[in-house]
């Protein structure tokens, strides 16, 4: 749904731009001011009472960021970040009453390199608090509702920045992807989700979850627009020990096509336990990439066997050392009440994280314990070096992989809070990337017959983004995926509440 020259010359449909596009448009006299509370202002506005994808904004910082936005790629492209990257602007409270009202004084990388490009930062993304959950229904603002069918979670833990980016309140979004964070509410959403390489992106500012996994990634409605975001913030970052060194993967070439790659074809993994939706987006996708000339590799692969249990022991362990600075004494929420100060450790934490922090934080504390490091902990790293070498085999078989994102269509909202095994396997095909380092990418496919959205997820070995950008530009343009990337929940007749 392309909007008319007048639309946008009057403002009316900038939100419905790329963000290169919309670049362009402000480049050619458009406001950055304009181009920035396009998404904020008509039909957008009553979208987002519903959806509730923002956790904070602010007039006036959207309009200075507007005013002070610098020459470049993404001038004037509204972004909203997740909740647990640092901004001086807005708050960033990961979603978690322990963090209520604190401000950062400084910025992420990310952040300060999407000023540099250009770009206005124009809030906080709601989030699964401390990026722990795949619904962001476990949020301490509440729920965030998919914007194609208001009944169904967006995914998670990044649920608000994907379902703005849905629904056109900005044209790109970050998150955060630990397990999964950023790929899968991308698929559940319709939009594009980047993983990158681990270390491809700076971590400098993002709150830690499991630091050897988490990855900050990009959401995007178009393909040229998320390989024009990872160019402007991949690189070294002196203030981040992981970040790599040495140039970054260049993506300028993300329209050449697929013609001489390969693809593998891990059937194996979804014979049982994945819709029948799901699978046949995944068939489609498969003979749209044959179709622009890339050759498919079946092959067997099972990783994903055991990558659940060996992601919830590194993470949680991970999750458990780094929480353990919210304790009410430095920053954030204090209980009080308490004349002691174990009390007070305990009346913070208690009060103040949700009960699936709660739960992640008592289950990494017990794989680190004396007595159980070993048969735990210990364990699931040799199982981790496993599976890194695992993938590492399969890719030499082929250029990238073809796999789902979920085993189910977006689920319903409280259909998995009581039930948390149920949740964390919902996670199943993403959580292999960020064990192994290696990138991942999120691409819709035209939805069901109902509107609800499909997506398959790409899988390369280390540094392999422009691989991958080209095979999601073959799928962008062979098999009209990108019709929902340009699409707008509108035209499924949204909001319904099914």
């Amino acid at each position: 749904m392309t909007p008319s020259p007048a639309e946008v010359s009057d403002g009316r449909e900038l939100w419905r731009l790329s963000a290169v596009d919309l670049a362009a448009r402000v480049r050619d006299g458009v406001s950055p001011h304009q181009a920035v509370e396009s998404g904020f202002e008509g039909p957008a506005a009553t979208w987002e009472r519903e959806v509730h994808a923002i956790a904070h904004t602010d007039p006036a910082a959207r309009a200075a960021g507007a005013a002070a936005a610098p020459a470049g790629p993404l001038r004037g492209v509204p972004v909203l970040v997740k909740d647990n990257l640092c901004t001086v602007d807005y708050p960033t409270t990961c979603g978690s009453k322990i963090l209520a009202g604190y401000r950062a004084p400084y910025d992420a990388t990310v952040i300060r390199r999407l000023r540099e490009a250009g770009a206005v930062i124009v809030g906080k993304g709601n989030m699964d608090e401390f990026a722990m959950g795949s619904s962001t229904e476990f949020s301490c603002y509440g729920p965030t509702r998919n914007p194609f069918d208001l009944s169904r979670v967006p995914g998670g833990s990044s649920g608000g920045p994907a379902a703005a980016v849905a629904y056109g309140l900005c044209a790109l979004g970050l998150g955060s992807d630990t397990g999964g964070s950023v790929r899968q509410p991308a698929g559940f959403c319709g939009v594009y989700g980047l993983k990158p390489t681990y270390g491809r992106l700076s971590r400098y500012g993002l709150v830690a979850f499991g630091s050897s996994l988490d990855q900050v990634g990009i959401f995007a409605r178009h393909t040229a627009d998320v390989a024009t975001a990872y160019a402007a913030l991949a690189g070294h970052d002196p203030l981040d020990a992981t970040t790599r060194p040495g140039p970054t993967p260049d993506v300028s070439a993300w329209d050449s096509g697929v013609r001489g790659l390969t693809f593998g074809w891990p059937a194996n993994l979804w014979k049982e336990g994945v819709d029948a939706e799901v699978v046949d987006g995944l068939e489609r996708a498969a003979e749209w990439l044959e179709r622009a000339g890339a050759t498919r590799v079946p092959m067997e692969f099972l990783p994903g066997e055991y990558s659940v249990a060996t992601y919830y022991l590194v993470a949680t362990a991970e999750a458990s050392s780094n929480l353990a600075r919210f304790d009410g004494v430095r920053y954030g929420f204090r209980d009080s009440g308490h004349d002691d100060l174990l009390g007070l450790y305990v009346g913070t934490r208690s009060v103040g994280f949700g009960p699936e922090v709660q739960r992640r934080i008592l289950l990494g504390t017990y794989a680190l314990s004396a007595g159980y490091y070993d048969a735990y902990y210990l364990t699931a790293q040799r199982a981790r070096t496993r599976i890194r070498s695992e993938y590492a085999t399969a890719f030499a078989a082929c250029d990238l992989m073809l796999l789902p994102v979920a085993p189910s269509l977006p689920f319903r909202l409280g259909e998995k809070t009581d039930d948390p095994l149920a949740m964390y396997l919902s996670d199943i095909f993403t959580l292999g990337a960020n064990l192994a380092g290696i990138p991942g990418l999120t691409v819709p496919v035209p939805p069901t017959a109902a509107g609800l959205p499909r997506a398959v997820q790409l899988l390369g070995p280390e540094d392999s983004e422009p691989i991958l950008l080209r095979a999601a530009r073959a799928l962008e343009v062979h098999g009209d995926s990108g019709a929902l990337g340009r699409a707008h929940p509108a035209e499924f007749a949204w909001p319904t509440k099914r």
